[in-house]
């Protein structure tokens, strides 16, 4: 692996590159992307690909990657804007797109904008309120864990972001009614280390999840666009969401094996199902060739 850093006037932008570029088999390099999550996130996804040359990045402010505009929200337009600078660094595009999370949001932004940068997207579990039914009590969850951890830090933020994370069905009084989730019924602590800047538990990555994809130009671009769903996720948000926007594209999501962290290892304290996660994307991303 071979570590590349972008350098523009608003980030550096940190990259890797498995494997060969020109690839040794012909076919586009298999880019990989996530949000929040960095490249750290795909090490052990990426070893079951160890046959192609993949790239996996940091989005900017994140892992290694340096910001330099003077903000700190994540805007999947700006992310989009990123992955195209590396995709044209690279010399070698259009490339293939695992994209999982906040990063298929950035994808979904990316094929819009940039059509021809993307010969077939898999998109897994896009988190996007704005296409669910009940997106309106969708932005009010998401507020609700934003101001637990505002109020007492990461790890009654994170309990409430698990329990609306796993919530199946859409956000009713019922749900609004549940006391505050306990750190500690997840194995969490209580303290609070008084950071307020976590990417998934603040408001920075709102624009990730309030963004609506321009579904019209998606569906003009030549990219195959294939949503995915984990097989656990069935009426949990981001299931929801991952199917209303496969609808919203004409077609039925892709079920994929584990839940919303499915592709994700052992390194993990939410391990999926890693080696079944890429014998599916492997037979997804065959069957576009």
């Amino acid at each position: 692996m071979k570590t590349h850093t972008l350098v523009t006037t608003q980030a550096d932008i940190a990259y890797d590159v498995r494997g060969p570029l020109p690839t040794a088999d012909g076919r586009p390099p298999l880019f990989m992307i996530g949000q929040p999550m960095d490249a750290s996130g795909f090490t052990t996804l990426a070893s079951y690909f160890a046959d192609r040359t993949v790239i996996t990045y940091d989005p900017r402010g994140l892992g290694r990657s340096i910001r330099k505009d003077g903000r700190v929200d994540n805007a999947p337009t700006v992310q989009a804007d990123d992955v195209h600078a590396v995709i044209e660094a690279l010399g070698v595009g259009p490339v293939e797109m695992f994209a999982s999370s906040g990063g298929a949001v950035t994808a979904l932004a990316l094929v819009a904008a940039y059509p021809h940068d993307v010969t077939c997207l898999v998109a897994h579990e896009p988190p996007l309120i704005e296409v669910l039914p009940d997106a309106r009590a969708a932005e009010r969850a998401r507020a609700g864990f934003r101001d637990a951890y505002e109020a007492r830090g990461s790890g009654a933020g994170m309990a409430a972001f698990i329990a609306m994370a796993s919530w199946r069905g859409e956000f009713t009084d019922e749900y609004f009614a549940r006391p505050a989730p306990d750190p500690a019924q997840f194995g969490m602590t209580t303290a609070d280390d008084g950071s307020r800047d976590d990417p998934l538990l603040s408001d920075r990555s709102w624009a990730i999840t309030s963004y609506r994809p321009d579904f019209k130009a998606l569906s003009a671009a030549p990219t195959r666009i294939v949503i995915a769903v984990g097989e656990e996720s069935a009426g949990t948000f981001t299931g929801r969401s991952s199917v209303a926007t496969a609808e919203l594209l004409g077609q039925q999501a892709t079920v994929f094996p584990s839940h919303h962290g499915g592709l994700v290892g052992g390194e993990s304290g939410y391990a999926g199902k890693p080696e079944a996660f890429a014998r599916k994307l492997r037979d997804v991303l065959d069957s576009n060739n």
